[in-house]
């Protein structure tokens, strides 16, 4: 029945594209689309804003700076809906903060906001510097024989024993034991089926009518098997870890976190369902992104030998200064390092721990196989290079 679904909307999108594209000659998405939007905008950067049609569906895009962060900032509230909406029942791991509006949106939002305190991410500090260690561990081998190692798998398998064991409570192994089936699935979650995403789009009735999920019904039975064992296992035997799953088990349990003075008692308490989903958007913010941001640090500072050797220098001598090491306060005082990599919170945390404890260790060299300049996988949902990036590890 699904396959059939497919070739149904298959047909469908074939006409739908054909339409369009007789209609409106230079609306050519699919044809160059990894670069449409970058047409689009070199043509209207002059404008503050231009509209654009995702099939039959149209968009808003803002091209001002300024409009930009009058949006993400202080009207966000009225610009919160991404107009992606999709089936909660079909698709339960959608059920998050990326996709709700409204109220649900706002409820979801005040409930979540307490969990990103400064407080709390430094909780989860050695959770995060215990990944770390297993990463400098794993690479010593490698960096006594002056091997080649490709950054981006090293550090995607690294941001994904982060994130489970925070989120999940699991423990993910993913350094050790690559392409293991945390892994598997923390690709798989990533891999968006394009035929099911055009229908769930632009004639989302479709889906709903023959109950096609946006994702494989496999892949929301792992991450929800997962986290519903560690919560009963949690609650059962009072395991308390500070991390975020004890944060979303407050919020199933009470409605809102420990030490919260902003706490509105009309917030509902979370369901397993929207813990599960919340869990899992914290898994796709923080998995790729983070594992790119440090992947490309470190290809700059292997570039750039000097600025290497200034964030060596930075490090040896902080760390000299404190007998308990990486801390959450020490790596707070590396302001060089700080330069080198800055983000948002936790997914800033885990990539600087990432960092220092490989650099604290180890230096990085230009690999051949890695092209200089490098070439972006233009077809990548997130930032990719053609062939990886590929760099020498040396013992300091």
């Amino acid at each position: 029945m699904v396959i059939l679904c497919e070739l149904i909307g298959t047909l469908i999108v074939a006409v739908t594209i054909f339409y369009i594209y007789c209609k409106h000659v230079k609306f050519n998405f699919w044809r160059n689309r990894s670069i449409f939007l970058h047409d689009a905008y070199m043509k209207y950067k002059d404008h503050q804003a231009f509209g654009l049609y995702m099939f039959l569906k149209p968009f808003l895009v803002i091209a001002d700076p300024d409009l930009i962060r009058t949006v993400l900032t202080k009207d966000f509230e009225s610009f919160q809906d991404r107009g992606l909406h999709f089936n909660e029942k079909l698709n339960p791991l959608y059920d998050n903060l990326f996709f709700m509006n409204g109220n649900r949106w706002n409820n979801m939002r005040k409930k979540m906001t307490p969990i990103f305190t400064p407080k709390k991410i430094n909780q989860m500090f050695a959770i995060v510097k215990e990944c770390g260690e297993e990463l400098t561990k794993f690479l010593e081998t490698k960096a006594k024989m002056k091997e080649s190692v490709e950054m981006k798998d090293m550090f995607a398998r690294y941001t994904i024993d982060v994130i489970m064991s925070t989120a999940f409570g699991i423990q993910s192994d993913c350094i050790k034991e690559p392409n293991n089936e945390y892994q598997i699935q923390g690709k798989n979650i990533l891999r968006i089926k394009i035929i099911r995403f055009i229908l769930s789009i632009s004639i989302p009735k479709i889906m709903d009518f023959f109950s096609i999920p946006l994702t494989d019904r496999s892949i929301t039975s792992f991450y929800t098997n997962i986290f519903r064992k560690t919560v009963e296992y949690r609650q059962a035997h009072k395991v308390i870890k500070e991390d975020f799953m004890d944060l979303l088990i407050q919020l199933m349990e009470k409605g809102h976190v420990d030490d919260d003075k902003k706490t509105d008692a009309t917030i509902n308490k979370l369901t397993m369902e929207e813990a599960i989903a919340q869990s899992v958007l914290f898994f796709v913010a923080g998995f790729e992104t983070s594992a790119a941001t440090a992947t490309f640090a470190l290809y700059e500072l292997a570039h750039n030998e000097d600025i290497q050797s200034k964030v060596h220098k930075e490090i040896d001598e902080v760390l000299a200064k404190h007998k308990d090491g990486l801390t959450s306060k020490t790596i707070k005082e590396m302001e060089y390092v700080e330069k080198v990599i800055d983000g948002a919170k936790f997914g800033k945390m885990q990539t600087k721990v990432g960092l220092v404890s490989l650099l604290s260790k180890y230096k990085f060299k230009p690999h051949s196989q890695t092209a200089v300049p490098f070439i972006f996988n233009e077809k990548s949902v997130g930032l990719a290079v053609k062939g990886g990036i590929h760099l020498i590890i040396e013992q300091r």
